[in-house]
Protein backbone atom coordinates (compact mmCIF):
# COMPACT_ATOMS: atom_id res chain seq x y z
CA UNK A 1 0.00 0.00 0.00
CA UNK A 2 1.41 3.54 -1.08
CA UNK A 3 1.62 5.46 2.07
CA UNK A 4 1.02 9.00 0.68
CA UNK A 5 -2.55 7.82 -0.21
CA UNK A 6 -3.52 6.78 3.11
CA UNK A 7 -3.22 10.35 4.62
CA UNK A 8 -5.97 12.62 5.71
CA UNK A 9 -7.21 15.46 3.36
CA UNK A 10 -5.73 18.15 5.04
CA UNK A 11 -7.20 21.73 4.16
CA UNK A 12 -7.34 25.23 5.01
CA UNK A 13 -10.95 24.64 5.19
CA UNK A 14 -13.67 21.83 4.73
CA UNK A 15 -17.12 22.08 4.34
CA UNK A 16 -18.96 19.02 4.65
CA UNK A 17 -21.69 17.80 2.29
CA UNK A 18 -23.21 21.51 1.53
CA UNK A 19 -26.92 21.57 0.35
CA UNK A 20 -27.85 21.32 -3.36
CA UNK A 21 -29.02 25.34 -3.18
CA UNK A 22 -25.93 26.14 -1.92
CA UNK A 23 -23.66 24.21 -4.27
CA UNK A 24 -25.82 25.58 -7.13
CA UNK A 25 -25.44 28.96 -5.66
CA UNK A 26 -21.53 28.76 -5.28
CA UNK A 27 -21.48 27.86 -9.02
CA UNK A 28 -23.93 30.38 -10.23
CA UNK A 29 -20.77 32.24 -11.60
CA UNK A 30 -20.62 29.37 -14.32
CA UNK A 31 -24.19 28.69 -14.90
CA UNK A 32 -26.16 29.51 -17.79
CA UNK A 33 -29.96 29.03 -17.06
CA UNK A 34 -31.80 27.73 -19.62
CA UNK A 35 -35.63 28.72 -20.57
CA UNK A 36 -36.46 25.31 -18.76
CA UNK A 37 -34.56 26.47 -15.40
CA UNK A 38 -31.80 24.29 -16.06
CA UNK A 39 -28.24 24.91 -15.08
CA UNK A 40 -25.29 24.93 -18.27
CA UNK A 41 -21.85 24.51 -17.66
CA UNK A 42 -18.87 24.94 -20.08
CA UNK A 43 -15.96 23.09 -18.80
CA UNK A 44 -12.41 23.95 -20.01
CA UNK A 45 -11.33 19.57 -20.94
CA UNK A 46 -13.96 18.14 -22.36
CA UNK A 47 -13.19 14.78 -22.50
CA UNK A 48 -11.81 12.43 -20.55
CA UNK A 49 -8.23 12.55 -19.89
CA UNK A 50 -7.47 8.37 -20.72
CA UNK A 51 -3.79 8.94 -22.26
CA UNK A 52 -2.56 10.81 -19.00
CA UNK A 53 -4.28 8.32 -16.03
CA UNK A 54 -1.65 5.87 -14.19
CA UNK A 55 -2.88 2.99 -12.78
CA UNK A 56 -0.66 2.13 -9.53
CA UNK A 57 -0.67 -1.34 -7.94
CA UNK A 58 2.79 -0.74 -5.96
CA UNK A 59 4.44 2.44 -4.69
CA UNK A 60 4.36 6.10 -6.93
CA UNK A 61 7.67 6.52 -9.33
CA UNK A 62 9.42 9.17 -8.22
CA UNK A 63 7.40 11.93 -10.63
CA UNK A 64 4.20 10.79 -9.76
CA UNK A 65 4.93 11.05 -5.83
CA UNK A 66 5.91 14.54 -6.94
CA UNK A 67 2.88 15.41 -7.79
CA UNK A 68 1.03 13.85 -4.80
CA UNK A 69 3.42 15.54 -2.42
CA UNK A 70 2.91 18.70 -4.61
CA UNK A 71 -1.21 18.16 -4.57
CA UNK A 72 -1.69 17.65 -0.88
CA UNK A 73 0.34 20.50 0.05
CA UNK A 74 -2.11 22.96 -2.90
CA UNK A 75 -4.88 21.36 -0.85
CA UNK A 76 -3.41 22.55 2.73
CA UNK A 77 -4.34 26.26 1.11
CA UNK A 78 -8.00 25.73 -0.15
CA UNK A 79 -11.60 25.57 1.07
CA UNK A 80 -12.78 22.40 0.00
CA UNK A 81 -15.97 20.67 -0.53
CA UNK A 82 -16.05 17.43 0.93
CA UNK A 83 -19.33 15.70 -0.30
CA UNK A 84 -20.66 11.88 0.93
CA UNK A 85 -22.95 9.91 -1.32
CA UNK A 86 -23.89 6.02 -1.38
CA UNK A 87 -23.37 3.87 -4.97
CA UNK A 88 -25.87 0.95 -5.24
CA UNK A 89 -28.77 0.20 -3.75
CA UNK A 90 -28.41 -3.17 -2.90
CA UNK A 91 -27.42 -4.58 0.43
CA UNK A 92 -24.89 -6.56 -1.72
CA UNK A 93 -23.55 -3.39 -3.29
CA UNK A 94 -23.37 -0.20 -1.28
CA UNK A 95 -20.26 1.96 -1.51
CA UNK A 96 -19.45 5.26 0.59
CA UNK A 97 -17.95 7.40 -1.77
CA UNK A 98 -16.69 10.61 -0.94
CA UNK A 99 -15.15 13.62 -3.16
CA UNK A 100 -13.44 16.51 -2.59
CA UNK A 101 -13.35 19.63 -5.00
CA UNK A 102 -12.18 23.42 -4.02
CA UNK A 103 -14.93 24.93 -3.76
CA UNK A 104 -14.85 27.89 -6.74
CA UNK A 105 -15.56 24.71 -8.61
CA UNK A 106 -18.61 23.80 -6.63
CA UNK A 107 -20.36 22.59 -10.28
CA UNK A 108 -18.91 19.55 -10.09
CA UNK A 109 -19.89 18.60 -6.66
CA UNK A 110 -23.57 19.77 -7.61
CA UNK A 111 -23.76 17.69 -11.03
CA UNK A 112 -21.90 14.19 -9.73
CA UNK A 113 -23.63 14.25 -6.53
CA UNK A 114 -27.30 14.01 -7.73
CA UNK A 115 -25.62 10.93 -9.90
CA UNK A 116 -25.89 8.79 -7.11
CA UNK A 117 -27.74 8.10 -3.44
CA UNK A 118 -28.05 9.80 -0.03
CA UNK A 119 -25.23 9.00 2.37
CA UNK A 120 -26.24 8.88 6.27
CA UNK A 121 -25.40 12.24 8.09
CA UNK A 122 -22.83 9.97 10.40
CA UNK A 123 -21.12 9.32 7.04
CA UNK A 124 -19.28 12.73 6.96
CA UNK A 125 -17.07 11.90 9.95
CA UNK A 126 -15.68 8.62 8.70
CA UNK A 127 -12.23 8.77 8.83
CA UNK A 128 -12.65 7.03 5.25
CA UNK A 129 -14.83 6.32 2.88
CA UNK A 130 -14.97 3.35 0.41
CA UNK A 131 -14.15 5.38 -2.36
CA UNK A 132 -12.37 8.45 -2.35
CA UNK A 133 -11.64 11.14 -5.73
CA UNK A 134 -9.53 14.40 -4.75
CA UNK A 135 -9.67 16.70 -7.94
CA UNK A 136 -7.78 19.76 -8.22
CA UNK A 137 -9.23 21.68 -11.01
CA UNK A 138 -6.40 24.67 -11.63
CA UNK A 139 -3.48 22.69 -12.06
CA UNK A 140 -0.50 23.66 -13.43
CA UNK A 141 -2.84 26.41 -15.76
CA UNK A 142 0.30 27.72 -17.49
CA UNK A 143 1.51 24.03 -19.41
CA UNK A 144 -2.07 22.55 -18.96
CA UNK A 145 -0.93 19.97 -17.27
CA UNK A 146 -3.03 16.59 -16.47
CA UNK A 147 -2.73 13.74 -14.58
CA UNK A 148 -5.26 11.36 -13.33
CA UNK A 149 -3.38 8.49 -10.36
CA UNK A 150 -5.43 5.84 -9.43
CA UNK A 151 -4.59 3.53 -6.34
CA UNK A 152 -6.83 0.22 -6.23
CA UNK A 153 -5.03 -0.70 -2.90
CA UNK A 154 -6.59 2.25 -1.31
CA UNK A 155 -9.74 2.74 -3.94
CA UNK A 156 -8.20 6.46 -4.03
CA UNK A 157 -7.55 8.57 -7.24
CA UNK A 158 -6.12 12.23 -7.55
CA UNK A 159 -7.68 14.35 -10.50
CA UNK A 160 -5.62 16.97 -11.15
CA UNK A 161 -5.86 19.51 -14.28
CA UNK A 162 -9.58 18.49 -15.60
CA UNK A 163 -12.73 20.06 -14.67
CA UNK A 164 -14.89 17.65 -16.56
CA UNK A 165 -17.77 15.58 -14.85
CA UNK A 166 -17.32 12.47 -17.04
CA UNK A 167 -14.02 12.20 -14.79
CA UNK A 168 -15.13 12.33 -11.67
CA UNK A 169 -17.96 10.20 -11.61
CA UNK A 170 -15.75 7.11 -13.83
CA UNK A 171 -13.13 7.79 -11.23
CA UNK A 172 -15.55 6.04 -8.73
CA UNK A 173 -17.35 3.51 -10.88
CA UNK A 174 -13.71 2.59 -12.20
CA UNK A 175 -13.48 1.96 -8.58
CA UNK A 176 -16.41 0.19 -8.25
CA UNK A 177 -16.01 -2.16 -10.85
CA UNK A 178 -12.48 -3.22 -9.66
CA UNK A 179 -14.76 -3.23 -6.03
CA UNK A 180 -17.08 -6.06 -7.32
CA UNK A 181 -14.00 -8.46 -9.06
CA UNK A 182 -12.89 -8.77 -5.62
CA UNK A 183 -16.05 -9.21 -4.40
CA UNK A 184 -16.82 -12.45 -6.10
CA UNK A 185 -19.34 -10.10 -8.89
CA UNK A 186 -18.02 -8.26 -12.42
CA UNK A 187 -18.47 -4.61 -12.85
CA UNK A 188 -19.73 -4.50 -16.68
CA UNK A 189 -20.10 -0.96 -18.53
CA UNK A 190 -23.47 -2.18 -19.73
CA UNK A 191 -27.11 -0.86 -19.47
CA UNK A 192 -29.93 -2.46 -18.19
CA UNK A 193 -33.62 -2.97 -18.15
CA UNK A 194 -36.47 -5.09 -18.08
CA UNK A 195 -38.61 -6.18 -21.04
CA UNK A 196 -42.26 -7.40 -20.87
CA UNK A 197 -43.61 -8.95 -23.61
CA UNK A 198 -45.80 -11.95 -25.21
CA UNK A 199 -43.50 -14.68 -26.03
CA UNK A 200 -44.53 -16.86 -29.13
CA UNK A 201 -46.89 -18.89 -27.27
CA UNK A 202 -48.91 -15.36 -26.36
CA UNK A 203 -47.44 -16.20 -22.46
CA UNK A 204 -46.58 -12.72 -20.91
CA UNK A 205 -42.76 -13.02 -19.96
CA UNK A 206 -40.27 -10.47 -18.20
CA UNK A 207 -36.83 -10.36 -19.51
CA UNK A 208 -33.64 -8.51 -18.11
CA UNK A 209 -31.63 -7.49 -20.62
CA UNK A 210 -27.92 -5.72 -20.57
CA UNK A 211 -26.44 -3.59 -23.37
CA UNK A 212 -22.65 -3.50 -24.32
CA UNK A 213 -21.04 -0.37 -26.36
CA UNK A 214 -19.05 2.09 -26.84
CA UNK A 215 -19.31 5.74 -27.33
CA UNK A 216 -21.52 6.42 -30.22
CA UNK A 217 -22.93 2.87 -30.63
CA UNK A 218 -26.08 3.47 -29.23
CA UNK A 219 -25.88 2.16 -26.15
CA UNK A 220 -27.84 4.56 -24.05
CA UNK A 221 -30.52 5.33 -26.71
CA UNK A 222 -31.41 1.57 -26.94
CA UNK A 223 -31.23 1.11 -23.26
CA UNK A 224 -33.27 4.00 -22.62
CA UNK A 225 -35.99 3.40 -25.12
CA UNK A 226 -39.71 1.61 -24.93
CA UNK A 227 -39.33 -0.08 -27.96
CA UNK A 228 -43.51 1.10 -28.89
CA UNK A 229 -44.90 -1.61 -26.14
CA UNK A 230 -48.29 -1.01 -24.46
CA UNK A 231 -50.74 -2.52 -22.39
CA UNK A 232 -49.28 -5.33 -20.10
CA UNK A 233 -46.09 -5.00 -22.17
CA UNK A 234 -43.44 -2.47 -21.50
CA UNK A 235 -40.30 -1.93 -20.40
CA UNK A 236 -38.82 -0.94 -16.73
CA UNK A 237 -35.57 1.17 -17.34
CA UNK A 238 -32.74 0.44 -14.72
CA UNK A 239 -28.97 1.73 -15.45
CA UNK A 240 -27.57 3.39 -18.49
CA UNK A 241 -23.57 3.35 -17.25
CA UNK A 242 -22.24 0.68 -15.37
CA UNK A 243 -23.87 -2.68 -13.43
CA UNK A 244 -22.34 -5.20 -11.18
CA UNK A 245 -23.27 -8.78 -12.58
CA UNK A 246 -23.29 -11.64 -9.64
CA UNK A 247 -22.55 -15.15 -9.97
CA UNK A 248 -26.23 -15.53 -10.34
CA UNK A 249 -26.16 -13.04 -13.49
CA UNK A 250 -28.50 -10.92 -11.63
CA UNK A 251 -26.90 -7.22 -12.01
CA UNK A 252 -26.79 -4.54 -9.45
CA UNK A 253 -27.56 -0.75 -10.54
CA UNK A 254 -25.37 1.71 -9.33
CA UNK A 255 -26.23 5.11 -9.77
CA UNK A 256 -29.81 7.18 -9.53
CA UNK A 257 -29.58 9.35 -12.36
CA UNK A 258 -27.91 8.85 -15.77
CA UNK A 259 -24.71 11.16 -17.02
CA UNK A 260 -25.32 10.94 -20.78
CA UNK A 261 -24.03 11.91 -23.83
CA UNK A 262 -26.75 14.72 -26.14
CA UNK A 263 -25.31 14.22 -29.67
CA UNK A 264 -27.70 13.81 -32.19
CA UNK A 265 -30.60 14.26 -29.33
CA UNK A 266 -34.11 14.62 -30.45
CA UNK A 267 -37.42 13.70 -29.58
CA UNK A 268 -38.68 11.09 -32.18
CA UNK A 269 -36.13 8.59 -32.35
CA UNK A 270 -35.06 9.30 -28.23
CA UNK A 271 -37.78 10.74 -27.05
CA UNK A 272 -37.73 9.88 -23.37
CA UNK A 273 -34.19 10.86 -22.96
CA UNK A 274 -34.83 14.09 -24.75
CA UNK A 275 -37.12 14.81 -22.58
CA UNK A 276 -35.52 13.99 -19.56
CA UNK A 277 -32.55 16.33 -20.66
CA UNK A 278 -34.96 19.70 -21.66
CA UNK A 279 -36.48 18.61 -17.81
CA UNK A 280 -36.05 21.85 -15.40
CA UNK A 281 -33.52 19.54 -13.08
CA UNK A 282 -31.12 18.62 -15.95
CA UNK A 283 -28.06 19.98 -15.93
CA UNK A 284 -26.24 20.37 -18.84
CA UNK A 285 -22.24 20.40 -19.63
CA UNK A 286 -20.95 21.70 -22.99
CA UNK A 287 -24.17 21.92 -24.19
CA UNK A 288 -25.17 24.61 -26.94
CA UNK A 289 -27.59 27.00 -25.29
CA UNK A 290 -28.73 30.22 -27.90
CA UNK A 291 -28.95 33.49 -26.45
CA UNK A 292 -33.11 33.07 -25.65
CA UNK A 293 -31.99 30.45 -22.76
CA UNK A 294 -32.98 27.35 -25.55
CA UNK A 295 -30.61 24.39 -25.07
CA UNK A 296 -30.04 22.93 -29.16
CA UNK A 297 -28.64 19.06 -28.68
CA UNK A 298 -27.77 19.20 -32.55
CA UNK A 299 -25.24 22.56 -32.78
CA UNK A 300 -21.79 21.24 -31.75
CA UNK A 301 -19.92 24.65 -31.50
CA UNK A 302 -19.31 23.25 -27.89
CA UNK A 303 -18.00 20.01 -29.35
CA UNK A 304 -20.12 16.71 -30.23
CA UNK A 305 -19.35 15.85 -26.43
CA UNK A 306 -22.11 17.12 -24.84
CA UNK A 307 -23.56 15.84 -21.74
CA UNK A 308 -26.70 15.75 -19.46
CA UNK A 309 -27.31 14.58 -15.95
CA UNK A 310 -30.97 13.85 -16.11
CA UNK A 311 -32.98 12.01 -13.43
CA UNK A 312 -34.06 8.60 -13.93
CA UNK A 313 -37.78 9.71 -11.68
CA UNK A 314 -38.18 12.61 -15.38
CA UNK A 315 -38.27 9.73 -17.51
CA UNK A 316 -41.13 8.09 -18.22
CA UNK A 317 -40.42 3.98 -17.85
CA UNK A 318 -38.75 3.94 -14.85
CA UNK A 319 -39.42 2.16 -11.75
CA UNK A 320 -37.99 2.22 -7.92
CA UNK A 321 -35.62 0.08 -8.42
CA UNK A 322 -32.50 0.20 -9.95
CA UNK A 323 -31.30 -3.87 -10.53
CA UNK A 324 -31.91 -6.53 -12.63
CA UNK A 325 -32.64 -9.68 -11.00
CA UNK A 326 -31.14 -11.63 -14.11
CA UNK A 327 -29.67 -10.42 -17.46
CA UNK A 328 -31.22 -12.92 -19.42
CA UNK A 329 -30.61 -11.20 -22.40
CA UNK A 330 -26.75 -10.07 -23.09
CA UNK A 331 -26.60 -7.30 -26.62
CA UNK A 332 -23.47 -6.37 -27.96
CA UNK A 333 -23.53 -3.39 -29.41
CA UNK A 334 -21.36 -2.57 -32.36
CA UNK A 335 -21.16 -0.22 -35.46
CA UNK A 336 -20.22 -1.33 -38.33
CA UNK A 337 -20.23 -0.34 -42.41
CA UNK A 338 -19.84 -3.74 -44.14
CA UNK A 339 -20.55 -7.88 -43.33
CA UNK A 340 -21.33 -7.47 -39.82
CA UNK A 341 -25.14 -8.52 -39.85
CA UNK A 342 -27.98 -6.22 -38.10
CA UNK A 343 -28.04 -9.47 -35.43
CA UNK A 344 -26.60 -12.37 -34.43
CA UNK A 345 -27.05 -15.28 -32.12
CA UNK A 346 -24.01 -16.48 -30.18
CA UNK A 347 -22.68 -19.24 -27.91
CA UNK A 348 -21.40 -18.54 -24.70
CA UNK A 349 -17.64 -18.92 -26.22
CA UNK A 350 -18.77 -16.33 -29.00
CA UNK A 351 -20.32 -13.92 -26.42
CA UNK A 352 -16.71 -13.94 -24.12
CA UNK A 353 -15.57 -13.58 -27.91
CA UNK A 354 -17.41 -10.45 -28.24
CA UNK A 355 -16.60 -9.12 -25.01
CA UNK A 356 -13.05 -9.44 -25.51
CA UNK A 357 -13.38 -7.94 -29.00
CA UNK A 358 -15.23 -4.66 -27.94
CA UNK A 359 -15.23 -3.71 -31.60
CA UNK A 360 -16.56 -0.74 -33.21
CA UNK A 361 -15.16 1.40 -35.79
CA UNK A 362 -13.82 5.06 -35.62
CA UNK A 363 -16.33 7.39 -36.34
CA UNK A 364 -15.51 11.46 -37.38
CA UNK A 365 -16.47 12.23 -33.92
CA UNK A 366 -13.42 10.38 -32.67
CA UNK A 367 -10.66 10.34 -35.06
CA UNK A 368 -11.44 11.89 -38.24
CA UNK A 369 -8.06 10.52 -40.04
CA UNK A 370 -8.79 6.92 -39.08
CA UNK A 371 -12.51 7.36 -39.96
CA UNK A 372 -13.87 3.65 -40.90
CA UNK A 373 -11.08 1.68 -38.98
CA UNK A 374 -11.59 -0.82 -36.44
CA UNK A 375 -11.62 0.01 -32.43
CA UNK A 376 -11.41 -2.35 -30.04
CA UNK A 377 -12.02 -2.30 -25.98
CA UNK A 378 -12.15 -5.13 -23.55
CA UNK A 379 -15.85 -5.25 -22.44
CA UNK A 380 -16.55 -2.12 -23.90
CA UNK A 381 -14.97 -0.41 -21.07
CA UNK A 382 -12.05 1.49 -20.89
CA UNK A 383 -12.26 1.15 -17.09
CA UNK A 384 -10.96 -2.10 -16.45
CA UNK A 385 -8.42 -2.58 -13.24
CA UNK A 386 -6.47 -5.43 -13.58
CA UNK A 387 -5.89 -8.41 -16.30
CA UNK A 388 -8.00 -8.08 -19.50
CA UNK A 389 -7.34 -11.65 -19.91
CA UNK A 390 -8.58 -12.33 -16.37
CA UNK A 391 -11.94 -10.44 -17.33
CA UNK A 392 -12.84 -12.27 -20.19
CA UNK A 393 -12.34 -15.93 -18.76
CA UNK A 394 -14.37 -14.47 -16.14
CA UNK A 395 -16.99 -13.77 -17.92
CA UNK A 396 -17.42 -16.40 -19.77
CA UNK A 397 -17.62 -18.11 -16.37
CA UNK A 398 -20.37 -16.50 -16.11
CA UNK A 399 -22.62 -17.29 -18.69
CA UNK A 400 -21.43 -21.14 -18.11
CA UNK A 401 -23.07 -21.17 -14.58
CA UNK A 402 -25.94 -19.92 -15.80
CA UNK A 403 -27.11 -21.72 -19.36
CA UNK A 404 -30.31 -19.66 -19.95
CA UNK A 405 -28.81 -16.31 -20.01
CA UNK A 406 -28.56 -15.53 -24.38
CA UNK A 407 -26.41 -13.62 -26.13
CA UNK A 408 -26.51 -11.32 -29.00
CA UNK A 409 -24.61 -8.87 -30.98
CA UNK A 410 -26.31 -6.19 -32.63
CA UNK A 411 -24.71 -4.16 -35.33
CA UNK A 412 -26.15 -0.47 -35.43
CA UNK A 413 -24.30 0.62 -38.36
CA UNK A 414 -24.85 0.09 -42.07
CA UNK A 415 -25.00 -2.90 -44.04
CA UNK A 416 -22.50 -3.02 -47.10
CA UNK A 417 -21.42 0.75 -46.77
CA UNK A 418 -17.68 0.18 -46.93
CA UNK A 419 -15.36 -1.68 -49.19
CA UNK A 420 -12.35 -4.24 -48.55
CA UNK A 421 -10.06 -0.92 -48.32
CA UNK A 422 -12.93 0.71 -45.52
CA UNK A 423 -13.42 3.11 -47.39
CA UNK A 424 -17.36 4.35 -48.21
CA UNK A 425 -19.24 3.26 -51.09
CA UNK A 426 -20.77 6.08 -52.79
CA UNK A 427 -22.96 6.22 -55.37
CA UNK A 428 -22.92 8.69 -58.63
CA UNK A 429 -24.56 11.17 -56.71
CA UNK A 430 -22.50 10.83 -53.84
CA UNK A 431 -24.73 9.44 -51.72
CA UNK A 432 -23.64 5.99 -49.22
CA UNK A 433 -24.02 2.98 -50.56
CA UNK A 434 -25.68 -0.20 -48.68
CA UNK A 435 -28.42 0.07 -45.91
CA UNK A 436 -28.71 2.42 -42.73
CA UNK A 437 -29.58 0.05 -40.06
CA UNK A 438 -32.13 2.79 -38.20
CA UNK A 439 -33.06 3.12 -34.28
CA UNK A 440 -36.14 1.92 -35.50
CA UNK A 441 -35.25 -1.80 -37.08
CA UNK A 442 -32.69 -1.91 -33.21
CA UNK A 443 -35.56 -1.15 -31.06
CA UNK A 444 -38.04 -4.01 -33.19
CA UNK A 445 -34.95 -6.45 -33.33
CA UNK A 446 -34.35 -6.47 -29.54
CA UNK A 447 -38.09 -6.79 -28.96
CA UNK A 448 -38.65 -9.31 -31.29
CA UNK A 449 -35.09 -11.39 -29.13
CA UNK A 450 -37.53 -11.02 -25.99
CA UNK A 451 -40.34 -12.40 -27.81
CA UNK A 452 -38.52 -14.98 -29.38
CA UNK A 453 -39.69 -13.95 -32.88
CA UNK A 454 -36.84 -14.27 -35.02
CA UNK A 455 -35.78 -17.19 -36.78
CA UNK A 456 -32.13 -17.98 -37.01
CA UNK A 457 -29.38 -19.92 -39.40
CA UNK A 458 -25.98 -20.50 -38.65
CA UNK A 459 -23.61 -18.76 -40.51
CA UNK A 460 -21.06 -21.00 -42.50
CA UNK A 461 -18.05 -18.38 -42.18
CA UNK A 462 -18.67 -17.89 -38.07
CA UNK A 463 -20.57 -20.32 -36.75
CA UNK A 464 -22.84 -17.92 -34.77
CA UNK A 465 -26.43 -18.04 -35.84
CA UNK A 466 -28.21 -15.17 -38.08
CA UNK A 467 -31.73 -14.08 -38.51
CA UNK A 468 -33.39 -14.99 -41.83
CA UNK A 469 -36.59 -13.45 -40.59
CA UNK A 470 -37.72 -10.94 -38.07
CA UNK A 471 -41.18 -10.41 -36.84
CA UNK A 472 -42.02 -6.78 -37.36
CA UNK A 473 -39.42 -5.81 -40.22
CA UNK A 474 -40.90 -8.14 -43.20
CA UNK A 475 -37.86 -7.13 -45.44
CA UNK A 476 -34.97 -7.80 -43.10
CA UNK A 477 -33.66 -10.33 -45.43
CA UNK A 478 -34.10 -8.25 -48.20
CA UNK A 479 -32.32 -5.16 -46.90
CA UNK A 480 -30.08 -6.46 -44.19
CA UNK A 481 -28.22 -9.10 -45.90
CA UNK A 482 -24.92 -8.25 -46.17
CA UNK A 483 -24.34 -10.60 -49.08
CA UNK A 484 -26.78 -8.69 -50.94
CA UNK A 485 -24.41 -5.85 -51.06
CA UNK A 486 -21.22 -7.10 -52.95
CA UNK A 487 -19.94 -9.81 -55.13
CA UNK A 488 -18.63 -13.26 -53.98
CA UNK A 489 -15.28 -12.01 -54.00
CA UNK A 490 -15.77 -8.87 -52.75
CA UNK A 491 -17.69 -10.31 -49.85
CA UNK A 492 -14.47 -13.08 -49.20
CA UNK A 493 -11.81 -10.24 -48.93
CA UNK A 494 -14.43 -8.54 -46.27
CA UNK A 495 -14.13 -11.90 -44.31
CA UNK A 496 -10.76 -12.68 -44.82
CA UNK A 497 -10.16 -8.68 -43.39
CA UNK A 498 -12.52 -8.98 -40.70
CA UNK A 499 -10.63 -12.51 -39.77
CA UNK A 500 -7.48 -11.13 -39.57
CA UNK A 501 -8.35 -7.92 -37.71
CA UNK A 502 -10.20 -9.97 -34.89
CA UNK A 503 -6.96 -13.17 -34.96
CA UNK A 504 -4.95 -9.82 -34.52
CA UNK A 505 -6.74 -8.59 -31.26
CA UNK A 506 -7.85 -11.49 -29.47
CA UNK A 507 -4.06 -12.70 -29.75
CA UNK A 508 -2.93 -9.79 -27.64
CA UNK A 509 -4.30 -11.95 -24.32
CA UNK A 510 -2.40 -14.86 -23.60
CA UNK A 511 -4.07 -16.42 -21.04
CA UNK A 512 -7.27 -15.86 -22.43
CA UNK A 513 -9.22 -19.57 -22.33
CA UNK A 514 -8.39 -21.30 -25.97
CA UNK A 515 -12.04 -21.87 -26.92
CA UNK A 516 -12.56 -18.15 -26.77
CA UNK A 517 -11.27 -17.74 -30.04
CA UNK A 518 -11.49 -21.02 -31.15
CA UNK A 519 -15.55 -20.45 -31.07
CA UNK A 520 -15.28 -17.77 -34.21
CA UNK A 521 -12.94 -20.37 -36.10
CA UNK A 522 -10.02 -17.99 -35.63
CA UNK A 523 -6.71 -19.49 -35.38
CA UNK A 524 -4.01 -17.12 -33.08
Amino acid sequence: MAEIFTRPIKAAHIIKNPSWEQLRSWAASEETTTTSGSARYITRIRSRSAKFTDILFGAPDAEQRRWLEEAQATLGTMRLIQLDRVMGDNPKFKLHCRFFIPQEHARLAFMWGQSLFDAPPDYADRERADLTTVMICNWRDKVMERRVLVDPTTFTTYVLGSDYMGEVKKSFLRMAMYWAKLNGGLGLHAGSKLIRVHNVSGELEERGAIFFGLSGTGKTTLTCHHHFLEGDEGVAIRQDDVVMMQADASCLGAEDNFFIKTEGLEPVGQPLLYSAASARKAMLENVWVDPNGVPDFLNYALGRNGRAIVFRHDMDYTDTSIDLPRADLVVFITRREDIVPAVARLTPEQGAAFFMLGESIETAAGDPAREGQPVHSVGTNPFIIGSYDEEGNLFLRLLLQNPGVRVFLLNTGRIGGRDAERKLRLGPDGEKLGAKITVLDSTEIIKQIARGSITWEVDPDWGYEIATAVAGIPDYVERLNPRHYYTPAEYEALTHLLRQDRAGWLAKFSALDPVIPRSLGLRL
